[in-house]
């Protein structure tokens, strides 16, 4: 009958554009360059520079730390760290986030500030996204210009493990001094 031929092409009409609607939310959701930076406002400015080729995140400063509970620096055994992800400052959230864009990128790129600090946190956020430290990912800038951002991306490079271990190395000690002398003051 001429009602069920209808309903039979009514049918194929939304099973095609639901399909079509699936493929067009899959390809949008794909994001063709990430760049995580550690400030939410400078993330907004970089995007205007950027553009939509790239989707501009922030990580709001370091993403784990050593934990405040306890000493969290094994000194039996080369005063290895012991770093975790903070529940209480929201930071599983943003990693969370961070993550899940990550996954939906083509290239991933980290331009955090480029001291020791940043490079702590470049070096951090790696291992969480699971990318490779030795890999062109780290993106720095001394100015927030288009011209001196847009240069940084277009020349990533490694992330610096000297300063990483820097940073690193003042955070330990840091901790084992202010833990061990603070029950004195």
């Amino acid at each position: 009958s001429p009602a069920k031929k209808t309903a039979a092409k009514k049918t194929t009409v939304k099973k095609t554009t639901s399909k079509a609607a699936a493929k067009t939310k899959k390809t949008a959701e794909r994001i063709g360059n990430l760049l995580i930076v550690e400030s939410p406002a400078k993330a907004k400015t970089i995007k205007k520079y950027l553009g939509s080729s790239f989707e501009v995140l922030s990580s709001k400063g370091h993403i784990r730390d050593l934990p405040a509970s306890r000493l969290g620096v094994d000194v039996e055994h080369d005063f290895v760290p012991e770093y975790i992800v903070s529940r209480k400052d929201g930071k599983q959230a943003i990693l969370k986030e961070l993550a899940n864009a990550a996954a939906k990128s083509d290239h991933i790129y980290l331009a955090t500030d480029p001291d020791r600090e940043g490079e702590a946190i470049a070096w951090h956020l790696a291992g969480l996204l699971g990318l490779d430290p030795k890999a062109p990912i780290r993106v720095t800038f001394n100015e927030n210009t288009k011209k001196a951002v847009v240069h940084g991306v277009d020349h990533p490079r490694q992330i610096n493990e000297n300063l990483f271990n820097a940073q690193q190395t003042r955070r330990v000690l840091d901790r084992i001094v202010g833990y061990k002398l603070s029950p004195l003051l």
